[in-house]
């Protein structure tokens, strides 16, 4: 069953009388008359299902809410050079809409819509092409005023409450959640095994973009990091244009996009298959800041929470290595921890992998409640420095899982990519036998 009428249903309940107006993402070019594969905008997908370009989500609220949407028309001779088009009787029907109109028609029917409507649900401010629009049939509205028409007095963004509603996954959406997740363990298990030394980061790219691509994850979730001895300690690395040294961590950040929904692991290993003495002792740390994390992730704890333990247990390693001076109390109020771990311990994670959601909520850390998805990802970045022993410059790590709050606790999308030293060791031996 599509979850999308529902979805129009519960946010039209919610938002105050008016006419709530979403477009999708535009097309976008790439050079030339070449443009980017076109992905469309994450939450007019969420509300809707309906994945062209050039189409607007209408939806009347206040007593019975009407949907309507505006879309390309069904044109054979297009759809030669680019592919199917739904078309507005086919789509209406498909996604269950109470009208579909033309997007050639959407100027001339918004001004009709608008009129006598108190207010209008607009994303104000993301994009200046449709606030234009949005003047332009304000402005349609005023010229019927001597008519007796009145025009809306007020423009309400509705990206909050439909950011709320997609933070609470359900099952259609966990259900495409593991299977990205899937996809992804597969992919980065593929890259621990071909990662050898002398391999070019990229090269290691190809193996996990091949593994999406032939599992249906068509495009990746973001730019995929694929980072190699100091590179790890770049947080947002994507040149992945260096070759893999022996005696190299290589950290790889990356997921594939399912059916719109991403997936988010980051892993790092050994390229010759086995930690040296003080990538373990890191790398050991970050595991049990990640354990230390995960033991907060339930119903009740706060968002914060998992972040708090992490870093407590992060600085006390730092301590232990001879990182940092001090006592832990000092190292936390100072915060000089953020010399080696400067980012959150995680964020929400669905259609976006850095997804809708207030983590706040009046000023306080939201409670977690069962059905959000979020991901778990610790590190440590050791870049050289006067107070860095030589032995540990340039070791770069980070460990990140997806995870889902249940009733009871919370489960791992991602339970299966290897995670422990021994279990990464093992893998890599086992795999390239």
């Amino acid at each position: 069953m599509q979850p999308y009428s529902s979805r129009r249903a519960r946010l039209a309940a919610q938002l105050s009388p008016g006419l709530l107006i979403l477009p999708t993402s535009p097309e976008l070019a790439r050079n030339a008359d070449t443009g980017f594969p076109y992905r469309f905008d994450s939450s007019f997908y969420y509300l809707t299902g309906f994945a062209e370009p050039e189409a607007v989500l209408v939806i009347e609220t206040g007593g019975k809410p009407r949907s309507i949407l505006f879309c390309r028309d069904k044109d054979i001779e297009r759809e030669i050079w680019d592919g199917y088009r739904y078309g507005p009787a086919a789509a209406g029907e498909k996604f269950g809409f109470d009208e579909a109109h033309s997007i050639n028609e959407l100027d001339s029917k918004l001004i009709e819509l608008l009129k006598n409507q108190p207010r209008v649900h607009f994303p104000l401010g993301a994009d200046a092409g449709w606030d234009s629009r949005l003047t332009g049939w304000l402005n349609g509205v005023r010229g019927f005023v001597r008519a007796g028409i009145n025009v809306p007095t007020e423009v309400a963004d509705p990206r909050d409450a439909i950011a709320e509603m997609r933070l609470f996954k359900d099952e259609h959406e966990l259900a495409i959640l593991q299977r990205a997740a899937d996809i992804n363990v597969a992919a980065h298990k593929r890259a621990m095994r071909t990662a050898v030394p002398g391999t070019m980061e990229y090269a290691v790219e190809a193996e996990l973009l091949h593994e999406y691509c032939r599992n249906g994850a068509r495009f990746p979730a973001y730019g995929s990091i694929v980072a190699t001895g100091a590179n790890a300690c770049v947080l947002h690395y994507v040149e992945n244009t260096s070759r893999i040294a022996d005696g190299d961590l290589l950290l790889i950040d990356a997921g594939g996009e399912y059916e719109g929904y991403a997936s988010d692991i980051t892993r790092t290993f050994p390229a010759n298959g086995k930690f040296s003495g003080p990538q373990k002792a890191v790398y050991e740390v970050v595991l049990a800041a990640h354990a230390a994390a995960r033991g907060e992730a339930r119903p009740g704890k706060r968002w914060n929470d998992m972040h708090d333990a992490a870093v407590n247990v992060l600085a006390q390693g730092l301590l232990d290595l001879k990182l940092l001076d001090g006592s832990l109390q000092q190292v936390l109020e100072t915060e000089s921890y953020r010399q080696f771990y400067m980012h959150r311990t995680g964020h929400w994670m669905g259609l976006d992998v850095h997804d809708a959601g207030a983590y706040k909520i009046n000023g306080e850390w939201r409670e977690l409640q069962p059905g959000m998805v979020f991901t778990i990802e610790p590190g440590l970045y050791i870049r050289p420095a006067a107070n860095v022993p030589s032995e540990f410059a340039n070791i770069g790590i980070r460990i990140e899982d997806d995870a889902i709050v249940t009733a009871s606790g919370h489960t791992l999308l991602t339970e299966g990519c290897p995670r422990s030293v021994a279990e990464i060791e093992n893998w890599i031996a086992e795999s390239r036998k």
